[in-house]
């Protein structure tokens, strides 16, 4: 008669499989093929399943088949980094001469090198499965922890197991792959909460983001403020500042979702006023206090009126603040906007190579294109043939992020996109309008472009432009007028003003034909 008896719940909780254990009635004892435990191990059983799997005695020895330990050459069980043998021992995690092994749910395995740190995979390991999922059966438990490395997950369940230990799982590092949340979803998707136990850094802060935004008001992540990670709590004996800072971990919402009373007075304490600079320009000043950071702002004028000459006019005054700053003029050439510049610093029309012959000025500019760039705040771009949108976004993500760039200049913006109609011009420079309205305010950086108008005002090709703006500044010129000084005159008006509300006239600059610069008018 067949003593054994297949498909058996696992006498170990760690495992929690509920069909992968056999137990043969006639030798008391039995083997679990989920997690690969012998039972009775070395002697010890578990109250709950002597009567379920009961041992055989031999007068007074008691008989069975013993998990075997193995050699030097096989692997051991052994503690490291705080992690007793036990715990390596339930996730079956085994060292060798100089390695440690990670088996994954489908048989690959990842490979810590110990003496020079390091990993590498075998045995067909693909990294898109959570390593210990397979100890665990799906919704076994209310909760599941998630850490970003193995040694983290084997120290949350050495430092939370009491009468029950909750299923501990690990990524296969902190940027998984597509594939692993499409194997794993259904799994996760089985327990009612979700704590991260992650680092406390960019790649954790995105992994965070990630999961919540997968499994919505499940997720709840442990603070690592005093320890970087699960396994220094374990090394500096913190089990119980662990087990605290688990049982009250917050439930965590992707940065750009405000749920809490915490992250909503947050919010009310540490945000800034408005942060701008002032233009220069009185009456501009006076409607709008200046450029705001965080902010979309759109100089619109027919063609020839001068608005690349005002926003030349706001780049020197930016500069002339220190305000660190990025700049691209598309219908010039990159020397003529450095020119540019250099004539408001020399207060002289120095925009032409002949010019600065004529007038001997060559040390001159030099000098002055030193003292533009000595401090390194302005930054001059360009995009390529064939670069549109998606490179001038990566673009101003790049100038605020890596080069503390406080605003972003650039002209016209209907010359960023190439659409082979109007109607797919317009479509590309709505798309652009929108990226750039969020990408101002998620960034805190100050966007400022010009837009051409059509016969009607509004900005050629796409209205977008205009209603995605916070800040709308209206040039106007009397080209044809009879004298001078008038037809040299730009009025500004400011027409829409979502940060301070003022609109109206707001003041009057005055061309210099000697010295290539615009002045105010009072």
């Amino acid at each position: 008669m067949n003593q054994e008896v297949p498909h058996q719940p696992c006498p170990y909780v760690s495992c929690g499989s509920s069909d992968a254990f056999s137990f043969n009635n006639a030798k008391g004892c039995g083997k679990c093929h989920a997690c690969d435990q012998s039972y009775p191990s070395r002697g010890e059983t578990y109250d709950w399943a002597k009567d379920k799997y009961p041992t055989v005695e031999r007068g007074e020895v008691m008989t069975f088949t013993p998990k075997r330990i193995e050699t030097a050459g096989d692997g051991r069980y052994t503690p490291l980094r705080g992690i007793n043998a036990r715990t390596m021992e339930d996730f079956n995690v085994k060292t060798y001469d100089g390695r440690q092994e990670y088996i994954y749910p489908s048989g690959g395995i990842k490979v810590r090198t110990l003496h020079e740190k390091g990993f590498y995979t075998k045995d067909g390991f693909k990294g898109d499965e959570l390593f210990g999922m397979n100890m665990f059966t799906a919704g076994c438990s209310k909760t599941v922890t998630i850490t970003e490395g193995e040694l983290d997950a084997l120290s949350v369940a050495q430092m939370m197991k009491s009468q029950y230990i909750n299923p501990v799982v690990s990524l296969p590092s902190g940027s998984p792959s597509k594939k692993l949340w499409e194997n794993c979803k259904e799994w996760l998707d089985s327990f009612q909460k979700i704590v991260l136990s992650v680092d406390n850094d960019d790649t954790g802060n995105a992994l965070a983001d990630r999961v919540a935004k997968l499994f919505p008001n499940k997720v709840y992540r442990v603070p690592h403020d005093k320890y970087k990670d699960a396994n220094e709590f374990l090394q500096d004996n913190a089990h119980a500042e662990f087990k605290s800072a688990w049982w009250n971990a917050g439930k965590y919402t992707p940065e750009n979702i405000l749920n809490t009373a915490d992250q909503f007075l947050s919010l009310y304490n540490d945000t800034p006023d408005h942060v701008y600079v002032p233009t220069g320009i009185t009456d501009l000043d006076d409607k709008i206090m200046g450029l705001m950071q965080g902010h979309f702002t759109v100089i619109k004028a027919p063609t020839g009126i001068g608005k690349t000459e005002v926003m030349r006019y706001l780049e020197y005054n930016m500069l002339q603040r220190k305000i660190p700053i990025a700049a691209w003029h598309l219908e010039e050439t990159k020397l003529r906007s450095l020119l540019g510049l250099v004539s408001y610093e020399l207060q002289d029309n120095l925009t032409r190579r002949d010019l600065i012959d004529d007038k001997g000025r060559h040390e001159d500019v030099i000098g002055a294109i030193k003292e533009i760039a000595k401090d390194e705040k302005f930054y001059q771009f360009y995009l390529g043939d064939g670069q549109g949108t998606d490179e001038l976004c990566d673009q101003i993500r790049f100038f605020s992020q890596a080069c503390g760039c406080k605003y972003v200049f650039f002209e016209p913006i209907q010359d960023v996109v190439a659409g082979r109609s109007e109607a797919s011009k317009e479509e590309l420079l709505a798309d652009l309008s929108v990226r750039l309205s969020k990408l101002s305010a998620e960034l805190n950086v100050g966007i400022v472009t010009i837009a051409h108008t059509n016969e009607d005002g509004d900005p050629k090709y796409c209205k977008m432009i205009g209603q995605r703006a916070s800040v709308i500044i209206d040039l106007s010129r009397d080209k044809e007028a009879e004298d001078l000084d008038e037809r040299n005159t730009t009025y500004i008006t400011v027409q829409k003003n979502r940060p301070c509300s003022e609109e109206g006239r707001a003041g009057r600059m005055k061309f210099n034909s000697d010295t290539f610069t615009l002045m105010e008018v009072y």
